[in-house]
């Protein structure tokens, strides 16, 4: 019989990945109200309000946990840092996706907690596929999915942004176990 954990903890050398609590709703608001984090996500509004914070805390609670699992990224010092999540969608393979506060930018966080979810995702979740992609203007998520593994598949896709209420250009990317 497959145990499937419906709230795992990850741990790396300076982070704790974790699922997110009612207790995290002002600070997750705090950090994605920024126009500049959200415009960089395909699903984020913005603004960003704690109630927002608040229906993304009970939709992670409620999602089952053998075709997604989403994570805050606390740091041992600054507490939470970031949302990462893996998520079945239309593509063959599980999506990775994440984002980091903008007063974490810069820091290794993201590169951090990208590669704890893969190993998480290939070893608990039996993950051996993983697609991501970011957008033309945000080449820092790019190097980040290089540093964790990620090749690009030279697919450019058309995707929509709730923050900037428009389409943007994606370049795909495909991690393998």
């Amino acid at each position: 019989m497959c145990v499937i954990e419906t709230s795992p903890v990850i741990e790396t050398r300076r982070l704790l990945l974790r699922a997110p609590g009612m207790q995290d709703c002002s600070r997750i608001a705090a950090m994605a109200n920024d126009v500049d984090v959200a415009r960089m996500t395909l699903r984020m509004p913005h603004p960003f309000g704690v109630g927002d914070a608040e229906a993304f805390v009970v939709a992670v609670a409620g999602q089952d946990p053998a075709r997604a699992s989403t994570f805050l990224i606390e740091h041992e010092d600054h507490g939470p840092v970031g949302v990462i999540g893996l998520f079945e969608d239309s593509d063959p393979a599980p999506e990775a996706g994440y984002w980091i506060g903008r007063d974490f930018w810069g820091r290794g966080y993201a590169t951090e907690a990208v590669e704890a979810a893969l190993v998480w995702a290939s070893r608990r979740w039996k993950r051996r596929a993983l697609v991501a992609g970011h957008f033309d203007d945000n080449p820092a998520s790019g190097r980040v999915l290089e540093k964790a593994g990620f090749l690009y598949t030279g697919e450019v896709r058309k995707e929509f942004s709730r923050a900037r209420n428009a389409p943007v250009r994606t370049r795909r990317m495909v991690w393998l176990a």
